[in-house]
């Protein structure tokens, strides 16, 4: 792509390593004031938080190689359409790219610079998340290399664009490792906003995957949405 070409929807993203998971945070409340008052966050609580790097360009329509943490909060009331998985509100979105932020930022998303690296030393994976070249997110977890089964259906994000929320269904299909398992999660800066959704002790864990290979389409289908 020429750096004065557009990017548009939508976009495709192939073989990304991506851990993702979701957990009860330690303050429900401070979950629930970063999300806005016309939406509703999950009865439990839920925050779910996703850590990914696409390695190299080939891997993406438009995109390129970036890395991305995103984070925020399980909604009511908007779960996807086969009604399977709950609709997700962004509270912080750590991004690597320029050209992706912005694409990011033009459809609603709160996209900041930011940089995840996922290490794998045998079993042991490690992903840390930096912002401003300060880590802020460690999680470690301990990872199989044997594919146990393919996770495929969409997802459903919403954003605010403009004092209008809108909601994106986006595709996708992961080959999830076995065994699977998250050994801790560290917010490691007090000081940072997105301490506020640090999980509760001891960890309490509801669902995720490591995927070695992890393709989806960005943003997908798009709506309105009348609240």
């Amino acid at each position: 792509m020429s750096p004065q070409q557009k990017l548009v929807p939508g976009q495709l993203i192939i073989n990304s390593r991506m851990l993702y998971y979701g957990w009860i945070p330690a303050d429900p409340d401070a979950v629930k004031a970063l999300v806005p008052n016309a939406l509703e966050p999950a009865n439990n609580g839920a925050v779910f938080m996703n850590q990914y790097v696409v390695d190299t360009e080939e891997q993406t329509s438009g995109f390129g190689a970036y890395s991305l943490t995103y984070i925020g909060a399980d909604l009511q009331g908007l779960d996807t359409p086969d009604g399977a998985i709950p609709g997700r509100w962004w509270t912080h979105y750590f991004n690597s790219s320029p050209s992706v932020r912005a694409y990011a930022e033009e459809h609603g998303v709160p996209a900041t610079p930011g940089q995840t690296t996922i290490t794998l030393d045998g079993d042991r994976l490690v992903a840390t998340t930096e912002s401003d070249g300060i880590p802020i997110i460690r999680t470690t977890a301990r990872v199989g290399s044997t594919i146990g089964g393919v996770s495929r259906g969409q997802l459903r994000y919403i954003t605010k664009l403009n004092n209008t929320f809108v909601s994106g269904i986006y595709p996708f299909i992961s080959e999830m490792v076995t065994p699977w398992e998250i050994l801790s999660v560290e917010f490691l800066e007090p000081s940072h906003s997105v301490y506020a959704l640090r999980p509760k002790t001891p960890l309490q864990i509801l669902w995720g995957f490591y995927a070695p290979r992890a393709s989806f389409c960005y943003p997908g289908g798009e709506e309105v949405l009348a609240i």
